[in-house]
């Protein structure tokens, strides 16, 4: 089984960035990453997110607010940041504290600096196959992923687990642009092993700690996992029990390093080109 490293695709991704950038003159784009509380998983994915930014020579500043901030605190400050013709590109890490109307902040993101497609205008156009918004960086992660290793997908038979607004959802799309055939599962499918045995291109987005092991997997199947989970021990896992697949799927994405590593590369992607809309 070829393990799909992440690594290789972001450093595939650095280069398509270094090149836009060269193209932009001598500006450097700015990210915003906004955080609210102190959530361990969003404190991860801000230091890798940062981290990235770095390594690609952009510039990312962090705005972080007390978990217990008021609703109409929280806009008034998000206003702020949102308005700063110094900031090309936002991320809002997310979920909310429950006291924030999360749907009042995914409209009052400008579309344009929503780099990881929460606005309902990039939403609307992920599902319409218009390319000129972002969709959420995950599951553009999942297409890069492929493409990368070469991975043909049009016809292919693809079965997503998860039907989040984050992975699930957006990622059906982008598939069915590609040409795929798409199955959605979720927590009600019937026979749900049987169903994902029939995929030749199987994407676990379910968030349960290696819930699909190899009775999930086709003979020969090419496995993405999204899910970034903990386990009892402490250590970082996926949705897939990666030891009992080996022997069925042809190609894999490990947690850590696979997608994960990608989707902050698609991140800087996605900053680049929305300073390249507006300078």
């Amino acid at each position: 089984m070829q393990v799909l490293k992440g690594a290789q695709v972001s450093a595939g991704i650095k280069e398509e960035v270094q090149e836009q950038l060269r193209e932009l003159g001598g500006y450097v784009p700015k990210l915003a990453i906004v955080r609210v509380g102190e959530n361990p998983d969003d404190m991860s994915y801000e230091r890798g997110a940062m981290k990235k930014m770095d390594s690609f020579g952009l510039r990312v500043q962090s705005f972080v607010f007390d978990g217990g901030i008021s609703d109409s605190q929280f806009k008034t400050e998000f206003a702020k940041i949102n308005e700063d013709p110094d900031i090309d590109g936002i991320l809002l890490l997310r979920p909310l504290p429950k006291q924030i109307k999360e749907e009042d902040i995914e409209k009052m993101i400008d579309p344009k600096k929503d780099l990881d497609g929460i606005s309902p205008v990039n939403i609307a156009k992920v599902f319409a196959g218009d390319t000129s918004g972002f969709a959420p960086c995950t599951a553009e992660a999942v297409i890069e992923v492929l493409k990368a290793y070469e991975v043909p997908v049009s016809g292919k038979r693809v079965t997503i687990v998860g039907r989040s607004m984050v992975v699930g959802k957006p990622l059906a799309m982008l598939m069915l642009k590609e040409n795929a055939t798409i199955t959605v599962c979720h927590t009600r499918t019937k026979d749900l092993p049987g169903t994902c045995r029939n995929a030749e291109i199987l994407v676990a987005a379910a968030g349960k700690a290696r819930m699909l092991d190899g009775s999930f997997v086709g003979q020969d199947a090419v496995v993405i996992d999204v899910g970034i989970n903990v386990d009892e021990d402490g250590r970082l896992c996926g949705d897939v029990d990666f030891d009992t697949i080996q022997e069925k799927a042809s190609m894999a994405t490990p947690v850590p390093g696979g997608v994960g590593a990608v989707t902050t590369a698609v991140l800087a992607k996605h900053l680049v080109r929305a300073a390249a809309a507006e300078h």
